[in-house]
């Protein structure tokens, strides 16, 4: 196959050139490898800057060793320079629950570890301060987004202050960046004065200056308050997790030392028509071409899946969806998704298969609130727990005339749904168009536990809600003569959850016959509930004290419960 380097946003000062250019606006650094997908937030987000018309180069994977010249390649840009650690926390991609260093990157090339730094974000700030220390340098991404305010890292074992401190930027954009990422372009690029760009939504800055502060801001306790007192902590992050589930936020205020980090609320969520905008820009689809005859893991995986929406409702305490890409679902028109995938079906290696009709939880697409002026009102985390909220609207009918319009292209052999389903949000025209079309012979689903006692503390539904579906499951399965496999996952040592909750998992696995090879320990993340709870030990919305297995010892016997197969083989 033939490429067309101009195609693709420069990675390099020849490339750079091939398009006539003598210097750009701005500066990429991800340490990710460059993949030009719209799955991957390097390549949207210089796709948005460039259709905005500005000249966007790329720098995948920089060694921050040695002479930095990888940070030097493109000089100095017009405007900014933009760093994220890549799709994933650094510290999640190299370390596993155990805090033993990972093998592989699922997102290198041949899937070789090593190919960005721990903390990735601080480490190519600094660097970038170093070389230019007059150039702003905005930082986003999932670890950025995630790390805005005091966090517990569970690598260090410690409270951390906002990434903004130990890296020295100068803007964060948290969430999904499209709008932020432009805005802060065009400020910059009329020379707009430091208020005007620290008002730009969705962003977080650190001042010196407390009159800069907006005055109806919520203070949160400081860091060093929350330092020396985890309820403090607790608190906090209850306080940011409501205002990150409101329509409607309030500026969100940290003092740091005898600084302050500012935490401006988001845009509201995406039209249909804007999200269509952003995914119907000029993707290639393909790795870079320096990647030539290469092996990128995360790449194969997501190759032939297409993204329907943005945003998840369930709210799950141990997930970072919601936090960073909103609580309101944000679809994609049905054009758009049948273009990309008339757009794929272009490809040299397509074979006709649609690997996931997907997205954050795949059959959410389309779903809002019936009356839009209760959602404006609402901080609830979770449309579907305890309850699933009477003002969800639950029609399935635009998803299943996609999957049905897909199923009949003549181009389309199998279009199957990979991404995450809820089971709890289901009927049985849905169940069986999913069952009987789409599934690839196993459907993965998450109960994550059997216990309600500890589901209730996931805000994940009930066992029973698991078994109904289940049952579902076989009954299509034998109706539409077919014999393929339910999936669930299970996760040990979560908070809440003591050796007698996974013996009564263990139990239950063993009824179902169920042999798991490979199983979740809780890791904790930056700023989820889950892993407030594993630090502070404090069930945040209630004060009262959760159990939680912390120590290496203890997270191991847990996780043990899995394989009382290998122990018991007659069993």
């Amino acid at each position: 196959m033939q490429y067309d380097l101009k195609k693709y946003l420069p990675t390099t000062r020849k490339e750079m050139e091939l398009r006539g250019w003598d210097e750009v606006d701005i500066v990429f650094f991800t340490g990710d490898a460059y993949i030009d997908h719209p799955s991957f937030g390097a390549a949207v987000l210089g796709r948005v800057l460039e259709a905005a018309g500005y000249r966007v180069a790329i720098v995948p994977q920089p060694d921050w060793h040695g002479d930095f010249r990888d940070f030097k390649k493109f000089g100095r840009p017009k405007l900014y320079f933009a760093v994220s650690a890549g799709s994933m926390d650094s510290m999640v991609n190299h370390y596993t629950a155990a805090r033993r260093k990972r093998s592989d990157d699922a997102y290198t090339p041949e899937g070789r570890a090593g190919a960005r730094p721990d903390y990735c974000t601080i480490t190519y700030c600094r660097i970038i301060k170093q070389l230019f220390p007059d150039v702003p340098v905005v930082i986003g991404g999932i670890e950025a987004s995630m790390r805005r305010l005091t966090h517990y890292d569970y690598w260090q074992d410690k409270l951390m202050p906002s990434i903004l401190i130990d890296s020295k930027a100068d803007i964060l954009v948290y969430g999904m960046g499209e709008m932020a990422m432009r805005e802060i372009a065009d400020k910059m690029s009329r020379k707009a004065a430091p208020s005007e760009i620290h008002s730009i939504l969705q962003t977080a800055y650190v001042t010196d200056n407390e009159s800069d502060i907006p005055a109806d801001s919520i203070r949160l306790f400081s860091h060093e308050e929350a330092l020396h007192d985890k309820r403090k902590h607790a608190e906090n992050f209850r306080l940011i997790e409501i205002e990150s589930n409101k329509i409607h936020q309030t500026t969100l205020v940290q003092r740091v030392g005898e600084r302050f980090v500012v935490v401006n609320p988001s845009y509201p969520p995406l039209t249909t028509e804007q999200l269509d905008a952003v995914f119907d820009l000029p993707y290639q689809y393909t790795p870079h071409p320096k990647y030539k005859d290469k092996h990128i893991p995360a790449y194969e995986m997501i190759k032939w899946s297409v993204c329907m929406h943005r945003g998840c409702f369930g709210g799950c305490a141990f997930c970072t969806i919601s936090a960073h890409q909103g609580k309101q679902i944000v679809s994609r028109s049905k054009a758009s998704i049948m273009k990309q995938i008339e757009r794929l079906s272009h490809l040299p290696d397509w074979h006709g298969i649609i690997s996931d009709l997907g997205g954050p939880s795949a059959n959410m697409y389309g779903m809002h609130g019936k009356d839009k002026a209760i959602c404006e009102k609402c901080a609830r985390p979770s449309c579907l727990q305890p309850a699933i909220c009477k003002n969800l609207n639950q029609n399935f009918a635009p998803l299943l005339d996609i999957y049905r319009s897909v199923d009949k292209l003549p181009y389309i052999k199998h279009a199957f749904v990979g991404s995450g389903i809820r089971y709890d949000l289901m009927n049985d025209d849905y169940a069986r168009q999913l069952i009987t079309r789409h599934v690839s012979g196993r459907l993965k689903v998450a109960p994550e536990h059997c216990s309600d006692n500890v589901l209730k503390i996931m805000r994940k539904p009930s066992w029973n809600n698991y078994l109904r579906f289940r049952d579902l499951f076989l009954r299509i399965n034998k109706e539409a003569g077919m014999n393929q496999q339910l999936i669930p996952y299970f996760i040990s040592s979560h908070p809440g959850c003591t050796k007698r909750d996974m013996s009564q998992l263990a139990e239950e696995t063993k009824k179902m016959h169920y042999k798991p090879e490979q199983v979740q320990d809780f890791t904790p993340t930056p700023m989820t509930l889950s892993t407030t709870m594993f630090y502070t030990g404090i069930n945040p919305y209630t004060r009262e004290p959760v159990y939680v297995a912390r120590t290496p010892e203890e997270k191991k016997q847990q996780n043990q419960y899995f394989f009382w197969y290998k122990n018991n083989p007659h069993k």
